[in-house]
């Protein structure tokens, strides 16, 4: 329990900023998921469109400080690099 307005202020901003940034991070993990699901499946053309789907996610997510930004291009590198092997 907040003794002080303030903390009961903090406390409200946390809970909307949790919330947030669950919601954030779930979206961007079932992109990357899906982004793995049709470089696994051999499609190039899906593939493509759901990896810019989930590079766009994720540098979503790097912007609004969701996820550290280093690790989102590390995400973003190794399902563009999974592509251009599909591709080859």
């Amino acid at each position: 329990m907040a003794n002080h307005a303030s903390a009961d202020k903090r406390n409200r901003q946390r809970i909307v900023r949790t919330t947030r940034n669950r919601a954030i991070t779930s979206s961007v993990r079932t992109a990357v998921k899906r982004a793995r699901a049709a470089i696994a499946g051999g499609d190039t053309k899906a593939a493509a469109e759901t990896v810019k789907a989930a590079s766009l996610a994720l540098a979503k997510a790097a912007s609004k400080g969701v996820l550290h930004t280093r690790a989102a291009s590390r995400v973003t590198s190794r399902i563009q690099s999974a592509l251009a092997k599909l591709s080859r």
